[in-house]
């Protein structure tokens, strides 16, 4: 299995995830253009896309779906509260998954996940092959225990690290949106992803990516000084994807056992 982001952040967002037969597309924040511009630089024929999954409505993850998916005919995942939001309308090869019911496309195995954050039904992804287990883990307010259970085990994961409860106190935001930010149904802060990772332990983990970093209220240096030391002070299992160029290709080997 592999995987690469296009961008990450307020402004956009968009996950690819390859493994021996599929390639999936996780949410497009970007307009389409721009979207194709960004997979070209990965190396990415888009017609080789085999489905474009939806995580929720809001503007960052979806502004691009539509578009997209008639310019490709792709098949379009998403929970049915996600679609009675009433922004796709149009589409024609729409699929309702249920969240917490496994689907499959082609060899790769889906797990939606549900998260809290809000929106009308939002859900995260874990993806399996091979013996290999990928997190898609962004745009929640808290840690369930739920999520815990969920997203444990994982060879590789995406996690949001939104912002630095510091800066989001004193930045520039009106009190509603600090409120709405940092509240149970916002997103998560970089000290959450710590506690999260220290919670599970990372021996499995072979790269982790902080990821939706918010502009205002994050900055890069702040989300990896926060996680490399709870992955040995290893900076080549770490990495900041970035708004304006996401992250290459990042590949998840056989599963390991990490010897300390």
């Amino acid at each position: 299995m592999r995987f690469a982001s296009l961008g990450s952040g307020s402004k956009g967002n968009a996950t690819l995830v390859e493994s021996d037969e599929a390639l999936v597309l996780v949410d497009c924040g970007f307009g389409l253009r721009d979207a194709l511009a960004r997979m070209a630089l990965l190396g990415i024929d888009p017609t080789r896309i085999d489905a474009l999954l939806v995580t929720h409505e809001h503007g960052d993850h979806l502004r691009g779906v539509r578009s997209l998916a008639k310019r490709l005919k792709l098949p379009v995942y998403l929970t049915a509260g996600t679609w009675l939001a009433g922004k796709l309308e149009g589409l024609e090869r729409v699929h309702l998954i249920n969240p917490e019911q496994r689907f499959a496309i082609k060899d790769l195995e889906i797990d939606p996940v549900t998260v809290p954050h809000d929106a009308r039904e939002p859900v995260q992804y874990l993806f399996e092959t091979a013996g290999r287990r990928l997190g898609v883990l962004t745009d929640l307010g808290h840690v369930t225990d739920h999520v815990r259970r969920r997203f444990r085990d994982c060879d590789g994961l995406l996690l949001e690290c939104n912002h630095d409860l510091r800066m989001l106190a004193e930045g520039p935001y009106p009190p509603s949106l600090k409120r709405r930010v940092g509240g149970h149904w916002g997103h998560l802060a970089n000290a959450q992803a710590v506690a999260l990772l220290r919670h599970w332990g990372t021996d499995r983990l072979q790269r982790v990516v902080a990821s939706h970093l918010s502009d205002k209220n994050n900055r890069p240096e702040l989300a990896f000084e926060a996680l490399e030391p709870l992955l040995d002070n290893d900076a080549s299992r770490l990495m900041v994807a970035a708004q304006d160029r996401g992250i290459g290709w990042q590949r998840l080997d056989r599963t390991v056992e990490r010897v300390l």
